[in-house]
């Protein structure tokens, strides 16, 4: 695994085009069905947040790959120039390629097999479509660095609190330590998943849980990592904060003392009533455009925010230290 530096990278003079390419990363996500909406707020969100280079590896079905390709050449060119779009065909094996589309949410699998799918990729940051920076995704990215030799993904817990964790008191099958993981932010180095032969262990479990696991990929992500617990690599929950953290009471103490990292809408908090806080930052950015002033991004997301203290993660939400961190 390379190191990746926090250069910000050297501006051509009218302050558009970089005059050498900066260090990248590689940001993965799997996009079926209805999720191409969020999957354009989620890269929004990591170019608004970042001036590094991004390239972005999207496993797209057909009507996902029009319109993403539709959306993202309007972009302005000064924001082109620090990404690139990799649009990849959904590709599960052939001899159960339904069932693994099916598994979960639809093409949600298709993550578990990216060390074989990008063998020229040494690293990737995968993302739930439902996920938006609220930091640079360098600041998720330098984990990588903090790895020990042997651990060859990293997530943060699937709960902080016993008594409303799900694995812990519901579920049928193994999962990693006390109270499971949660795999919607999730680093992985493909070159050490190869080494350990990933698939081999993928596969295998699936058939042998599949009868028991709920929450598809991730309860697979979960299984291996019971098992293998020196592999995994877990960050804090503020770099996925959900509405398990604050919608009785903050229980995500990093982010009350360093703010929220990576906001994760799960359980479709991003457009339902449920959750208006997640809703409110949602819509801010969905409804931003390059080339406005960031200012107002953060002013209209603060606007919205307050209009949401009634509810508790509103409440906690507006009171954190530093909302984006820009």
């Amino acid at each position: 695994m390379r190191d990746v530096g926090f250069d910000i990278p050297k501006q051509h003079p009218h302050g558009n085009v970089p005059i050498e390419k900066p260090q990248e990363i590689h940001i993965a996500a799997v996009v079926c069905g209805n999720r191409t909406n969020e999957t354009i707020v989620m890269i929004k969100s990591a170019l608004i947040m970042s001036s590094i280079f991004i390239r972005f590896i999207l496993f797209a079905d057909d009507a996902a790959t029009s319109s993403l390709n539709g959306t993202v050449k309007l972009w302005p060119d000064k924001v082109l120039n620090r990404m690139s779009l990799d649009l990849r065909p959904i590709t599960f094996p052939a001899d159960k390629a339904e069932e693994w589309k099916k598994l979960f949410k639809p093409c949600a699998s298709q993550r578990l097999f990216l060390p074989s799918l990008l063998q020229g990729v040494d690293s990737v940051l995968y993302m739930d479509t439902d996920t938006i920076f609220l930091t640079s995704p360098l600041n998720v990215w330098e984990h990588f660095n903090k790895m020990d030799e042997m651990q060859m993904a990293a997530v943060a817990p699937e709960h902080e609190d016993f008594s409303t964790g799900w694995y812990n008191r519901f579920a049928r099958h193994p999962y990693y330590g006390n109270l499971g993981v949660n795999s919607g932010v999730m680093l992985m180095n493909l070159t050490r998943m190869r080494h350990f032969g990933w698939e081999k262990y993928v596969v295998p479990i699936y058939h042998e849980y599949k009868s028991q696991i709920v929450w598809g990929d991730q309860d697979i992500i979960n299984i291996v990592f019971h098992f293998h617990p020196e592999k995994l690599y877990v960050y804090p929950c503020h770099y996925n904060y959900r509405p398990d953290h604050c919608m009785y009471m903050s229980v995500c103490k990093t982010a009350e003392e360093q703010g929220i990292h990576v906001l994760h809408g799960n359980r479709g908090s991003f457009h339902n009533k449920k959750q208006p806080a997640f809703k409110a930052v949602y819509a801010s950015i969905e409804q931003y455009s390059f080339g406005e002033n960031l200012q107002t991004l953060l002013t209209n997301m603060k606007e919205s925010l307050t209009e949401t203290v009634d509810t508790n993660c509103g409440k906690l939400m507006t009171s954190l230290p530093k909302l984006l961190k820009i």
